[in-house]
Parts: structure tokens; sequence; C-alpha cells
């Protein structure tokens, strides 16, 4: 019987932390970006050695005819290896998709340091969609390996 009372309360106790730790609704929206607000991620490079999360606002001139799309975020390298061990560095690009659906890359990012995070932040104008993917790159190279896939943040037609 005190076996099971304890796992309940260990149940709850858990449950109570999860729930604390995620966004709630209120703070998912800011009274700055009134047409599109949204927490993103995390969205991983192939084997999960690197990550980006964060957070996307759309806001749309009055005419609903031009928008400007705020991203802000942390890329986390995971690779504990060292370089001589193969290890590489972490990598996040974004491409953004203009009304004319014609997508081009608004944004990049590299960051060597595990165990931790860069934080970094964008604008972009007159964006139908956005898009991310997080990707591995060699401390030294300009060439990105080891991509996931890409995942949309936002588009015009979800609205």
């Amino acid at each position: 019987m005190l076996k099971k009372i304890a796992t309940g309360v260990l149940a709850a106790a858990a449950t109570t932390a999860l729930a604390l730790s995620l966004p709630t609704a209120a703070s998912a929206t800011s009274p700055d970006y009134d047409d599109y607000s949204e927490y993103w991620g995390p969205v991983y490079a192939k084997h999960h050695q690197a990550k980006a999360q964060g957070w996307v606002g759309v806001n749309w001139d009055h005419d609903g005819e031009s928008n400007e799309v705020h991203v802000k975020g942390k890329l986390y390298d995971l690779d504990n290896r060292t370089y001589n061990q193969g290890g590489k560095c972490a990598y996040v690009k974004f491409q953004a998709s203009d009304f004319d659906d014609d997508w081009s890359p608004v944004y990049s990012k590299k960051y060597c340091g595990y165990p931790g995070y860069k934080p970094f932040q964008f604008a972009e104008h007159d964006v139908s969609s956005l898009r991310v993917k997080v990707c591995q790159i060699g401390v030294h190279s300009n060439y990105p390996t080891k991509c996931g896939p890409w995942q949309y943040l936002y588009t015009a037609e979800s609205e």
C-alpha cells in the first residue's frame, strides 16, 4: 500500500514539473505580435547531435499585404566527441518563401561548444512560409552534413 502511495505522489510531482516547464498559451503570445506567435522546436539534426528551438512572431500591415517575421531561438551543440574523435558543431539554417512561392536562404548560424548553446535572432519581411533545418558542420568547414528534415515554422495560409 505504501509503495502505491509513493508511486502516486512521484507521478503527480513529475506531471506538475512537466506542466510548469512548458510555455503556457498566455506566454506564447506577445502584445507586439498579435497576428501570429508560436514557440517552435526542438528541431534536431540527424542522430540528435544538434538541436534548435525558439519562437516565431508575425505582424501584418494594416492592409494585409506585407508582413514582418521575427525569429528568436537557441542553437545547441549536443556532440560530446572531441574534434579529433570526429565531433562536429551545430548548424541551423532558415529559408523563407516570398509571396510568389520562391524559396531563398535568409539566416544561418554555426555553434561549436558542447554542451552549451548560442542564442540567435533575425527578422525578415514579406514571408509567405518559413522553414528550418538543423545540421552538423565541421569546425573549419562551410558544408553542413547530417541534416535533419525541413520543419515548417510558419505559413501564411495557416493563419
